[in-house]
């Protein structure tokens, strides 16, 4: 029964995006909204990304020097370490599974709410493709903003290694910086950038499918918010095996 549930329902999920992905039937509104998703799910989240990354570098700088610091390990490994993590990692898939926490939900609430108050029907009843009206800009926009949240949350996480160097002189920032430049291979950032992007079409599209379909009252609403972050975090746990495999060979 779990294997014909989810056939069915990725079969709606399927029919939900064709009517999505087609030609806006307003593209000055459909422009209208999109600046409107990149502020509301992009900038918005610009803070967040920030606190988050800066933290989790100086704690992985801490761990990586802690936990390896050996007479016989290059200095510099801190930094390499330290870099490598946040490239290949940390600010695409796992900045995505936080961030699918507060986009998906607010999402999936915004549409969910929509739908349980009529909005969504007194739409289709004058004519419009809500699907495309109220899901597409939301996709265009974290998919615009997400290489941007991932310039940011690197460098963010490099900064936070920076400082925990240079207040708890656990390391010499001339040693970190050797580390960050190391072998340093361009391609891992736009490997990043890359699986980001996949990311922020899952999130949104999944969020957005959740809240389209929601049946019921305020309490389905709720449901469905932690329905759509849960699936989100589990397909981009998923896609970053197969991604990470495919874009690193």
């Amino acid at each position: 029964m779990f294997i014909i549930d989810s056939i069915k329902t990725f079969g709606r999920y399927l029919v939900l995006m064709r009517r999505v992905l087609s030609r806006p039937q307003r593209w000055r509104i459909f422009f209208r909204q999109m600046l409107h998703e990149i502020y509301q799910l992009g900038v918005d989240s610009i803070p967040i990304v920030l606190l988050i990354s800066f933290f989790i570098g100086a704690v992985i700088c801490i761990q990586i020097k802690l936990n390896i610091e050996s007479p016989w390990m290059p200095k510099m490994v801190v930094g390499y370490a330290t870099r490598e993590i946040l490239l290949l990692e940390f600010s695409s898939s796992i900045m995505c599974l936080i961030l699918s926490g507060k986009v998906g939900s607010n999402i999936t609430s915004e549409i969910g709410s929509m739908r349980v108050t009529q909005q969504i029907d007194a739409l289709e009843i004058m004519g419009v493709n809500s699907a495309n009206f109220l899901i597409l800009p939301k996709i265009s926009a974290l998919i615009s903003m997400m290489p941007i949240l991932v310039i940011f949350s690197m460098a963010a996480g490099i900064a936070g290694a920076f400082a925990i160097g240079k207040f708890t002189g656990i390391m010499t920032p001339q040693d970190l910086i050797v580390g960050l430049q190391y072998e340093f291979n361009q391609w891992y950032i736009w490997c990043s950038v890359i699986k980001a992007i996949f990311f922020a079409f899952v999130i949104t599209s999944v969020a957005s499918f959740y809240g389209y379909n929601v049946k019921g009252g305020s309490i389905e609403v709720g449901k469905a918010s932690t329905n759509a972050v849960v699936s989100c975090s589990a397909l981009i746990l998923f896609s970053d095996m197969i991604l990470t495999q495919l874009l690193m060979q």
